[in-house]
């Protein structure tokens, strides 16, 4: 049963129609071949000169070569034959144009491979089947015998005869082998032929990196928006629910600074979900910077009960847009950790200056407000954040004890950042 599968089963038929594919798409190379050996070899009658059909036929897969190396879309159109009929695993085969001179030449190789065998094996499919249908059905048609079908004399007479039937049912055996020979070895080069060069794979990964880094940098935005707006609101309604009797114009206060932060974070989280957008829609909330944000984060901050003291030595519009949103997504960070570890009463100083070409960015408070800001339970991004943020500027942060407090001293470069 296993032989029966192997030459008659689903893949083999289908590795048979693939075939018969590129026999089809041989025939034009052919006929062209047909234009030029025709007058080459002074003759008018090709189609019926089996020597020169099959030399047209050589003639042709030539062209088909160049065609596949001048046309970089042959491949991913050729390579989704090959998933479809082939067996042959997806990722072992390259969906892009080809795109090189090694790309193009694999791709030139396995066309005219496929053409070729496929050229062979759709005319052995058009010419064996009927012959073999004739032997199998000789003995029982006299008809059959005589000299119009051109049969040999020894099929038509004695032991000859008798064997005709077995010589049919070999003939359309041989065929299937064939067939399956021919697929199977397809097959096995559409990996070699059709698969990505080093260039392709080269390109996956930068392509792969570059997804990678967008995810990641959603994630930090997410995190220092999200998280800091939850981390203020949770200590600004703690905070009210503590004094609602007390102090009402504390309460008051704390419910506009929840109002406020939410408002504002459902317009960051909509700015950081539009990055997964094909475009930025019109309207969409721009991304907060210290140039336009940093009063109003200081005034959230205060409302959620820290004491913060804030010194600005450079004025914020001067600096690039892309330093001024980083420096602003630090500090906030900064701030949400002294709010998360701390609680309300916390005293943070905030020193923002210029030093030369790089920004200075210092947040200091208690040490027992800061035990432990790099992660928020369940896995946060904290000061691993911070740091990542400012590498990519082409700058570094530091964080740890400093005395009796807790410091956190980022410096960016405020031109030629990276």
């Amino acid at each position: 049963m296993s032989g029966v599968r192997l030459l008659f089963g689903g893949r083999a038929r289908r590795r048979w129609v693939h075939l018969i594919l590129g026999g089809a798409l041989a025939m034009p190379y052919v006929f062209v071949g047909e234009v030029v050996i025709g007058p080459a070899m002074d003759s008018r009658y090709v189609f019926g000169d089996l020597p020169l059909q099959l030399l047209s036929f050589a003639a042709g897969l030539p062209l088909a070569a160049l065609t596949a190396a001048l046309f970089p879309m042959t491949r991913p159109l050729e390579a989704g034959a090959v998933r479809a009929l082939c067996g042959v695993d997806p990722d072992a085969l390259s969906p892009t144009p080809a795109r090189g001179r090694a790309a193009r030449g694999r791709s030139a190789a396995w066309f005219t491979l496929h053409l070729g065998l496929g050229g062979i094996l759709s005319g052995m499919s058009l010419a064996v089947p009927p012959f073999a249908v004739v032997l199998m059905v000789l003995p029982l048609f006299a008809g059959l015998r005589g000299n119009g079908l051109g049969l040999p004399g020894v099929l038509v007479h004695g032991w000859g005869l008798v064997l005709a039937p077995l010589a049919g049912v070999a003939m359309l055996l041989a065929l299937a082998g064939c067939a399956a020979g021919c697929g199977a070895l397809l097959a096995r080069w559409a990996p070699a032929l059709l698969g990505p060069t080093p260039e392709d794979r080269l390109a996956a990964t930068e392509a792969r990196a570059a997804d990678l880094a967008v995810r990641n940098r959603l994630a930090r935005e997410l995190h220092d928006s999200v998280g800091h707006a939850l981390s203020a609101v949770t200590l600004q309604a703690s905070a009210a629910r503590r004094v609602l009797d007390s102090d009402p114009g504390f309460v008051r206060e704390a419910l506009a600074a929840i109002e406020d932060t939410t408002r504002r974070t459902v317009g960051e989280l909509d700015a950081v979900l539009g990055v997964l957008r094909a475009g930025d829609a019109p309207g969409t909330a721009p991304a907060p910077t210290l140039a336009a944000d940093l009063d109003a984060l200081l005034r959230r901050t205060r409302a959620g009960g820290l004491r913060v003291r804030a010194e600005v030595g450079v004025d914020p519009a001067v600096l690039p847009d892309l330093v001024s949103r980083e420096a602003y997504r630090i500090v906030q960070e900064g701030l949400s950790n002294a709010l998360k570890h701390g609680g309300t009463g916390t005293a943070v100083d905030v020193r923002i200056v210029a030093d030369g070409p790089r920004l200075e960015i210092t947040l200091t408070n208690s040490l027992g407000a800061s035990r432990a800001p790099a992660a928020r339970p369940g896995g946060g991004h904290g000061l691993h954040g911070i740091a990542e943020r400012a590498r990519l500027l082409g700058g570094a942060a530091e964080a740890g004890p400093a005395g009796e407090a807790w410091r956190l001293h980022v410096h960016l470069p405020m031109r030629g950042t990276a």
